[in-house]
């Protein structure tokens, strides 16, 4: 298998992540769908708070015995609750943001009206239950509102309340002849309203802003769940994963002379030795920690992406020595069912590589961009050319350190000077021993 370019030939650096992560959609799950889906499961529960509210209310007109409302305060508090009722149960069949902002709208002149009938009848009766009740409506609707994480609509809240509640103040001040309450009781009210709506509407913000993070994360997590075993983890959490920098460790396993056994064998029957190889360095590979990119023709592209650069050339090396000893078991077998013993040649090559999900609304495919896959492609035909059973690039025979298995240097040859400095590993004896990781199944022979 010769591995495909993954960037444009004349591109010699990484693609810059933010161009990458440009080209990707953003989740379906943002901070607007976040809002009105909690609006539509709250809907019942909102109602139920708005009805306590007006028994409290209630309540407190009844102990007042009547002295601060007239009849049309009974009337607003009949309206609103109808209103109340109505929006419930058109939200739990359509919601929609035109009926949140209604809410807000109808919220908003509830607390307002209230405040200003207080002020303007409380003259000579003003008590601090009264005040208390006066102010409750504000307070509580201002914390349902930011409770919906909608922001805005609480902002507007807010500034209808305290407009009509300064307004009064102002005139109270301007024509004492009016007869409005003290100013002072109130402007600390007014004041500790403001105070209040700041602290929801930031709290809001906080809220929103986290649990679309965590939405985001989790939406994330599902769609690399497809192509990332358990236990890694590529999800960004200061922004949307799309492609992200990472170190990688790169191998690429191809079957030598494929092309002459399916001519001499037929398709059908080369087809199951070639699902046995899949089968055999898939578990190797993630046995390893390793990913499984793609399956090209008869080649297998795998990278180690988790841990240091050093882990990641250690799991490496120690798959394909696993694959080896694996595929000696199996052409063993081979040979006494009369079948040719299948070779493979291995490449390993590492460095900056981008990976994560290419998403284009269409299809979402995991890979890996970068120079490192395009110098791969050349260790890879360095390797078919030399008829080597295992190549590595200087870059992993360094990583590898003092571990690194002897190996004899590759001179160039005309032609090859963009290709990464090559060493030849001798290939594993047969019936040498190899960890073979627990998860690996038993070696069948098709």
């Amino acid at each position: 298998m010769t591995t495909p370019d993954r960037t444009p030939p004349d591109r010699d650096a990484a693609p810059h992540p933010e161009a990458a992560r440009a080209a990707v959609p953003r989740p379906a799950a943002d901070e607007s769908a976040l809002a009105a889906g909690l609006a539509a499961g709250t809907a019942t529960r909102m109602l139920a708070m708005r009805l306590v509210m007006l028994l409290v209310l209630a309540v407190s007109a009844h102990l007042s015995d009547g002295v601060l409302h007239a009849g049309s305060h009974w009337f607003i508090l009949g309206g609103y609750a109808v209103s109340s009722l109505w929006l419930a149960a058109t939200a739990r069949r359509r919601g929609g943001a035109r009926l949140a902002w209604i809410a807000t709208l109808l919220d908003a002149a509830l607390a307002a009206y209230i405040v200003l009938e207080y002020m303007m009848a409380a003259t000579e009766v003003a008590d601090e239950p009264g005040t208390m009740a006066s102010r409750l409506p504000a307070f509580l609707l201002l914390l349902e509102s930011g409770l919906t994480l909608r922001p805005r609509h609480t902002a507007v809240f807010a500034a209808l309340v305290a407009g009509v509640w300064s307004g009064a103040l102002g005139l109270g001040l301007l024509d004492p002849h009016l007869g409005l309450p003290p100013a002072g009781p109130n402007v600390f009210g007014l004041l500790s309203f403001l105070v209040a709506a700041a602290f929801v509407i930031e709290g809001a913000l906080r809220l929103r802003r986290g649990m679309a993070t965590m939405l985001r994360l989790e939406h994330e997590r599902a769609t690399l769940a497809r192509f990332v075993p358990a236990g890694i983890d590529l999800v960004r959490r200061d922004g949307p994963t799309a492609l992200q920098p990472r170190h990688a460790c790169l191998l690429a396993l191809d079957i030598r002379g494929f092309s002459a056994l399916t001519r001499r064998w037929g398709e059908a029957r080369v087809l199951d030795w070639l699902l046995a190889v899949r089968a055999l360095a898939h578990a190797a590979v993630t046995g390893r920690g390793g990913l499984v990119d793609k399956y090209v023709g008869d080649g297998v592209l795998a990278q180690f992406v988790d841990g240091a650069p050093a882990e990641q050339a250690a799991a490496a090396l120690a798959c394909m020595r696993e694959i080896e000893a694996r595929m000696h078991a199996m052409n063993e077998a081979r040979r006494r069912e009369g079948l040719p013993a299948l070779a493979l040649t291995a490449s390993l090559h590492a460095g900056e590589v981008l990976v994560g999900v290419l998403d284009d609304g269409w299809r979402a495919e995991f890979t890996v961009l970068g120079p490192a896959m395009n110098a791969l492609a050349r260790v890879e035909a360095r390797a078919k050319r030399e008829n080597l059973a295992v190549a590595v690039s200087k870059r992993v025979m360094r990583l590898l350190g003092p571990d690194a298995p002897p190996g004899r240097r590759l001179p160039r040859r005309p032609g090859e000077e963009d290709c990464p400095d090559l060493f030849g590993l001798d290939p594993l004896p047969v019936g040498a021993p190899a960890p073979i990781s627990p998860d690996l199944p038993a070696t069948a022979v098709p």
